[in-house]
Formats: C-alpha cells, structure tokens, sequence
C-alpha cells in the first residue's frame, strides 16, 4: 500500500503530537523498504538495518520539530542516503578519488530522490545484461564481497581468469552507462580498482 502525499502529511501530523499508532504505522509502511534501500550502498543487511533503526529513532526523537509540510517519504529516504555516507565515512578514510565520487552522489541526492532509484535501477539492469560468467563472477565480488581467490576456489578457475571479468564489467557498464552514472556506480560496487 502506498501512502499519498495527504495521508503522509496526515501522518506527519500525528507523528508530531505523539500518536505511537502513527508510528507503527509508518514503521509497517517503510522499514522493509528503506532496509533494501540502505543495503543498494551497504551490501551489508546489519549495517543496513542499523541505519534505518537509526533513522527511525531519530525521528520519533525530534519528532515536536516536524513541519507540516514534510514529505516523510522523501525524508526518510533522504535521511538514510545521510547515515550511509555517515556510517562509510567514519568506517574508512576517504581518499580523495572516493571524495570526489561522494560529493558527486550528495549533488544527485540534493536534486532529485526518484532520479537517483532511477539510476540504481539503471544500473541494476545493465549489471543483468553482462554475459553469463562475466555477471556470476562480478555478482560474487561486488555483491557478495568474495575476493578474487576465494571466486577463484569457488569456480574452480585461475584469480587471473576473476580479474579479468571483473575488469571486463567494469569496462562493459562504463560503455553502457551514462558519466553521471559513476558515482552511482562507486556507491552501488565500491571502487573498482580494489
């Protein structure tokens, strides 16, 4: 079920005065999703979950400072994009090329929330579209975090043979994929030179 912009002022209303069922509520509405979302940038579901409870609690906790015209969608959203990039700060140093792809992404961000799911859609599709072998081995780096020999242990092939594919993707999305498209990139796969 989807909330309506008049139901989610409704809510943000009685978020506001304290209504816990308005919580509750908003809590069934969002925390699966936002949890999915948090994972497109954490690939980690503890992390994941550790930010949206953060986000929720911080809510209720200054929930008196609610404007009416709040869009909770859209802030929600916003507000764990915010913890991700709090939480990668503090986890690792940024180096200056991650910088620049974070400031990059923030300036996505800033303009338009449905712009940038479009754009994690986007590059979900083209990771769909690699050849077989090429997707299978880039999906075990990026997405399940193995390292190339222990792909290499898995599939039974040289760690060579993993770089290669990985480079290949690389190479495959850069082609496909917008410039703008590269820090989305950077967020949703981390630095490709790792």
């Amino acid at each position: 079920m989807k909330i309506d912009f008049n139901e989610d002022r409704l809510l943000a209303a009685r978020l506001k005065s304290g209504d816990e069922m308005a919580y509750d509520t908003l809590m069934n509405q969002y925390y699966v999703l936002l949890c999915n979302y948090a994972f497109t940038f954490t690939k980690n579901r503890d992390n994941a979950e550790d930010i949206v409870q953060n986000v929720m609690v911080d809510l209720w906790t200054k929930r008196k400072k609610i404007k009416p015209e709040l869009c909770l969608k859209n802030y929600l959203y916003k507000s764990v994009y915010n913890g991700f990039i709090s939480q990668y700060r503090k986890q690792k140093p940024v180096i200056y090329l991650e910088k620049k792809h974070i400031d990059a992404v923030d300036a996505i961000m800033e303009s338009n929330q449905e712009e940038m799911q479009r754009l994690i859609k986007l590059v979900n599709h083209e990771i769909e579209r690699l050849p077989k072998k090429c997707r299978e081995i880039f999906l075990l780096n990026k997405k399940d975090g193995l390292t190339h020999t222990e792909i290499s242990e898995h599939l039974d092939i040289s760690t060579k043979t993993v770089e290669g594919h990985i480079t290949r993707a690389f190479k495959i999305l850069k082609n496909r994929l917008e410039e703008r498209i590269g820090p989305v990139l950077f967020l949703l796969l981390g630095n490709p030179l790792k």
